[in-house]
């Protein structure tokens, strides 16, 4: 039975919403309906849903606010009168963004979404992580990238991405540093790109310019209350996490 939790904040909309679920033919369980960012932090550090449908606007604040406070392991079906959004929604836990007033066709298409992301041979759950691999890998046929071209003066040669401990952006540019400290500047990439074309079970973006490979992970310290130090092969610094991925970095390393 698939858990669902509903966040919106207009009664009318949440109970067109409860109505499209009830029909469902797969069966169902509303574990609650909340209208408050709030309320919705409080729910998820106590409970794991399967899915969630969440407006974006609520009483009380932006619910992205939710999913920066708490790390949220199930996909989202945003629900909104905005479009200017999706790129926030898509950039979170996001599989479909259904503007209201959506229809009962839209709405079958977001769910019919999710039941193609989380069916497997087993029919067991898929992570969040699995859910992107299917989103690449089904969906927009991508496969993840083996090797990378790295120009010079001499020349193209190549890295394998087996060889590659962390992406690096400063500035504008793109640095890959391999597994012994070497490192290569890399054209024609953001580090938004380079997470689309690279396994997230190996590589998971720590911060807003760090993307570490997970096999060159050495230790992880506690730097502060909500951040973390992490060491990486090749790297005499000590790379940080962001407030917004702790949770979720602590959760994808120890897998």
């Amino acid at each position: 039975m698939t858990k669902i939790l509903i966040i919106e904040d207009e009664i009318p909309a949440r109970k067109k919403l409860r109505r499209f679920i009830e029909e469902l033919e797969t069966p169902v369980h509303i574990m609650a309906e909340l209208d408050t960012v709030q309320a919705a932090v409080t729910f998820l550090k106590n409970h794991q849903p399967d899915l969630i449908f969440s407006d974006i606007e609520l009483l009380d604040g932006n619910a992205f606010e939710i999913y920066s406070e708490v790390h949220v392991a199930c996909p989202v079906i945003f629900t909104t009168a905005y479009d200017h959004f999706w790129m926030d929604a898509f950039d979170t836990n996001g599989i479909a963004y259904l503007l209201k007033p959506f229809s009962r066709e839209r709405f079958q298409k977001a769910w019919d979404k999710y039941t193609l992301l989380t069916k497997s041979p087993l029919q067991k759950k898929t992570s969040l992580d699995d859910l992107a691999h299917l989103i690449r890998q089904n969906i927009s046929g991508t496969r993840y990238k083996k090797r990378f071209g790295i120009s010079s003066p001499q020349g193209m040669y190549f890295l394998e991405t087996a060889e590659i401990a962390f992406f690096e952006a400063d500035e504008g540019m793109v640095s890959i540093h391999d597994r012994n400290g070497k490192r290569h500047l890399l054209s024609g990439f953001s580090l938004k790109e380079l997470e689309e074309q690279l396994n997230p079970e190996d590589f998971f973006r720590i911060n807003r310019s760090e993307l570490v490979h997970k096999i060159y992970v050495e230790n992880v310290q506690r730097y502060n209350k909500n951040i973390l130090a992490v060491k990486v092969t090749g790297c005499t610094d000590l790379l940080k996490t962001s407030q917004a991925t702790t949770a979720a970095f602590r959760d994808w390393v120890e897998r």
